[in-house]
């Protein structure tokens, strides 16, 4: 979960992409499209390509490490989720394909539902990229560390899902998601 902008007001790109890592507090580091959004948005980095140098020179002084498109902050631990306020991952078989990491594009199977058990969506195919915000944040947190063929049961409080706004018609405001989830590749 993203936290509070970082106390310090960093100055340089690399500075503010640090910041910007550390802010993400992803467990298994933060894709290059989440650390842009991020220091764009916090830090007024409106270029990525300025992003993309400060990555690299980053990894170079060894003060960044880099896992496929993934970056963490050498020296961070992200911070745990207090209890009841993360999502229930559960395990239902084991994949023993590629692993699901930050910046990985991947494939799933999916049916959602609410806590009275009434379906609200699902799908035999569906692809995203783990990290980069383009799904509910409980997919990000639940996807991460799957391997191919596994499959999970994922349960969503609102913060990690629509939140008080829900989606209407489909997701009612507050809602509590419940999904079954079978990760079928990884790129």
């Amino acid at each position: 979960m993203p936290k509070e902008p970082s106390k310090k007001k960093p100055k340089t790109v690399l500075e503010k992409v640090i910041a910007s890592i550390i802010d993400l507090d992803q467990e298994g580091g933060s894709s290059r499209a989440s650390i842009v959004k991020r220091a764009r948005e916090e830090y007024g980095v409106a270029a990525p390509t300025a992003v993309s140098k400060a990555l690299k020179a980053g990894v170079a002084a060894g003060k960044l490490e880099q896992n496929k498109q993934s970056f963490a902050v050498v020296g961070h631990t992200p911070t745990a989720a207090p209890p009841g306020q993360s999502v229930d991952v559960t395990d239902i078989s084991l994949g023993d394909g590629d692993e699901a990491v930050v910046g990985s594009e991947c494939t799933m199977k999916y049916v959602g539902t609410l806590e009275d058990g009434a379906q609200f969506d699902a799908a035999p195919k569906f692809d995203f990229t783990l990290g980069g915000g383009e799904v509910i944040k409980g997919w990000d947190i639940g996807v991460l560390g799957m391997k191919v063929g596994g499959r999970r049961r994922l349960v969503c409080p609102p913060q990690f899902g629509y939140g008080k706004r829900g989606s209407p018609p489909e997701i009612p405001p507050n809602a509590t998601l419940h999904f079954d989830i079978t990760l079928k590749a990884v790129r």
